[in-house]
């Protein structure tokens, strides 16, 4: 399966060749869609799950988008290892659990940067919970990227 989704995604290669190599396109088309199906998945769970209410808890109240980021961090994690594992980086020699610890690291390192982008731009900035995740993870993408390419699959 992963053949066949590889191939669909360098279909599309020539029109971007010129301004970046095949491994960073992958990356970006991979990546990119996880992201887009992250942000999608914060407003479902945000708006319907939670229904923007925080859910309180007898010690402490967890808002209600630090849980929809929760439930997507799970997701987005597992599809994201995945992808980068059997469709961008297919040729390291990483053993997969060496791997999974090096990605696990890697994307919580990311999401409490994201999570802490979000928690500024929500309560500090105004910003409306959505907007600031897109926001946010646009900010930590580059970020991303260069952990995975030199520390999780080197």
């Amino acid at each position: 399966m992963t053949g066949t989704l590889t191939k669909v995604i360098l279909f599309f290669y020539p029109l971007f060749s010129k301004f970046m190599d095949k491994r960073t396109f992958l990356y970006a088309a991979c990546g990119g869609g996880n992201l887009v199906l992250s942000w999608i998945l914060f407003f479902v769970f945000y708006q319907f799950l939670f229904t923007k209410d925080n859910i309180e808890f007898s010690q402490f109240t967890l808002s209600a988008y630090t849980a929809s980021a929760m439930l997507c961090f799970i997701i987005s994690f597992s599809i994201g290892f995945l992808l980068m594992k059997y469709v961008v980086f297919t040729d390291s020699e990483l053993k997969g659990r060496i791997q999974l610890f090096r990605y696990g690291i890697s994307s919580l390192l990311s999401s409490v940067v994201s999570w802490l982008l979000l928690k500024f731009l929500i309560d500090i900035m105004g910003i409306y919970p959505s907007v600031s995740n897109v926001i946010a993870s646009c900010l930590v993408v580059m970020v991303s990227y260069l952990l995975q390419k030199k520390y999780t699959f080197k």
